[in-house]
Order: C-alpha cells, then sequence, then structure tokens
C-alpha cells in the first residue's frame, strides 16, 4: 500500500492528549502541547495585536502548572496550525475565520520564514491589518512590536 502523506487537518485532528514530562535539559517540568491547543491561544489574539513564541509558550506552562513549554514541539504545532489555516482559506473560508496565525512573532519581532507563503505573506497580512514591516539586516520585523504585544490572561 502506498504511503499517503497526511494533510495539515489531519495533523492538526490527531488525537494526542498534552504530556508532561521531565525536561532534558534539566530546566524542571516540561509541558508538550498539542495543535488544538496552541490553536485556542492564537483564536484569542485581538486584531491589531500581536504574540511572539516565547509569550505563547509562556501562557502553556503557566495555563498547566510547569516550568516550560517545549519550544521544538510548540514551534512545529504552530506552524501545523499555520498550514491548516490555509488550507481552510483554499477551500473558501475568510481570514476572519481562520486562525489567525500571521500575528505570531518570533521573539524578537521577526516574521517567521516557515510560514506558509514565507516572510513575504505573513507580511502582507500583517500590513493589512496596519502594522508597519521594516527590513532589519536580513530579518523582516514588524516596527516597534513590543508596543502591539498581547499579554494573556
Amino acid at each position: 500500500m502506498p504511503y499517503r502523506r497526511k494533510s495539515w487537518r489531519e495533523k492538526f485532528e490527531a488525537k494526542k492528549k498534552p504530556e508532561i514530562v521531565d525536561d532534558p535539559r534539566g530546566r524542571g517540568k516540561m509541558l508538550i502541547p498539542t495543535p488544538r491547543l496552541v490553536d485556542s491561544l492564537i483564536r484569542k489574539i485581538p486584531r491589531g495585536r500581536l504574540v511572539t513564541t516565547r509569550i505563547l509558550r509562556e501562557k502553556l506552562a503557566r495555563d498547566f502548572g510547569v516550568d516550560l513549554a517545549c519550544p521544538l514541539a510548540t514551534g512545529w504545532f504552530i506552524k501545523i496550525v499555520a498550514e491548516c489555516a490555509e488550507e481552510e482559506l483554499r477551500s473558501g473560508k475568510t481570514l476572519e475565520e481562520v486562525t489567525p496565525y500571521w500575528r505570531v512573532l518570533r521573539p524578537d519581532g521577526s516574521l517567521n520564514e516557515k510560514f506558509p507563503g514565507g516572510v513575504e505573506l505573513q507580511a502582507e497580512r500583517l500590513r493589512s491589518e496596519g502594522f508597519n514591516i521594516v527590513k532589519r539586516g536580513r530579518k523582516f520585523k514588524v516596527e516597534n512590536f513590543k508596543e502591539y504585544l498581547w499579554i494573556f490572561k
């Protein structure tokens, strides 16, 4: 039987539960989240606001009473959420109906080249929401991004 690659939606909907493990680097208890958990937080980011991957991980860790959320797994799941949103857009949904993954920045305010469409598409979506994108060295960043950070409650 030939191998069939899973769609992003199938990866998103995988029946997994969050896990709490000992951090292999000795930093304490670590959460391995799920794509659904990551998606639920990103959906809370209002238009005109931004979060960094660090803020997302800190919120996940607080919610589960652990020392940190796995940076690698959280990054993968942000990517799954982004790709799933793009699949939904291709199937006819509008930007207002999908998870606004483009509002998630790297900790230094730079755009994520691993998102669907690369930094170009993320920059286009952010500009449409009123953000100014500037090039600093080889990176594209949201100008004064700290002014727009959303802190989860």
